[in-house]
């Protein structure tokens, strides 16, 4: 992706500015060095691809809230122990670390093995895009099914009713969410972290957090305008329509999938191998 010419006037020296005896610019924030935008424009290339990351986080965020509120009106019974319904989330959590186990010792030494090199980050991190797709239409499933639980016994009128449907199928679409974090988080730092110039290498974690909380802002800000735009999701989960919701995030995610891919086409690798 080619950057703007006119980002090279940044260190062009005119006739007003001042030069110290040791060569450098007496007033520095008028002229930057060549170094400086040639970082800066090392961050403008890889500014797509880390937006199309920012709805990933909006997914899971809106994800991680209302399985927990599902989770509620649910049997979370497992034998004789209740499972609290916020420990659901870790079920998350344990397919992250499951997967990066079987990526490090099996997945990526097969991959090796057929293709003779390791996959580059861009492929990870799409890769990860895929799997997200896939669970939020888990969850759309899985809310459909329960919200037909929910008509089958008639209840949908009290928000207090608990469907015999096990909680513990919630655990499919957090893991399929955990094995997608476990792709496209390892491969944004992968990524960032070569990609960019020795002075912003520090920054590339930073750069995933800031991912995560716009990610989870965003998605306050969208479950408020579904709430004040459809009909969806009252304050009664069994009389909600959660599972729509669900299969607009698989519609979202899977365009922001198409924007990543353009993204991805576009780039030029600086310093990883192609």
């Amino acid at each position: 992706m080619s950057m703007p010419t006119f980002l090279n006037r940044a260190a062009l020296i005119t006739d007003g500015d001042a030069i110290a005896a040791d060569g450098s610019v007496t007033r520095p924030w008028r002229v930057c060095t060549v170094q400086q935008v040639e970082d800066f424009k090392a961050v403008l290339r890889i500014l797509p691809l880390w937006s199309a990351a920012i709805f990933l986080s909006v997914s899971i965020g809106v994800q991680i809230n209302f399985t927990i509120l599902q989770a509620l009106v649910m049997d979370r019974a497992v034998g004789h122990f209740t499972v609290p319904a916020g420990s659901i989330f870790t079920g998350c959590l344990i397919a992250v670390v499951v997967s990066l186990g079987l990526l490090d010792r099996v997945l990526l030494p097969l991959w090796r093995r057929a293709t003779g090199h390791d996959p580059t980050p861009l492929q990870r991190i799409g890769a990860g895009h895929v799997i997200t797709i896939a669970s939020m239409a888990a969850s759309a499933v899985i809310e459909r099914q329960r919200m037909a639980t929910v008509r089958a016994h008639g209840e949908e009128g009290d928000p207090a009713w608990v469907s015999p449907m096990s909680a513990m199928w919630l655990l499919l679409p957090f893991a399929l969410s955990g094995a997608g974090e476990a792709l496209h988080f390892p491969g944004q730092v992968t990524l960032y972290y070569q990609e960019f110039p020795p002075s912003l290498k520090n920054t590339a974690t930073g750069m995933v957090a800031m991912i995560v909380a716009l990610g989870f802002y965003l998605s306050t800000a969208l479950i408020g305008i579904v709430r004040r735009a459809t009909p969806w999701l009252p304050d009664n989960m069994n009389a909600s329509r959660l599972e729509n919701l669900y299969w607009l995030l698989a519609v979202l995610v899977a365009v922001n999938f198409g924007y990543y891919m353009l993204c991805a086409r576009l780039y030029r690798y600086q310093n990883v191998g192609k």
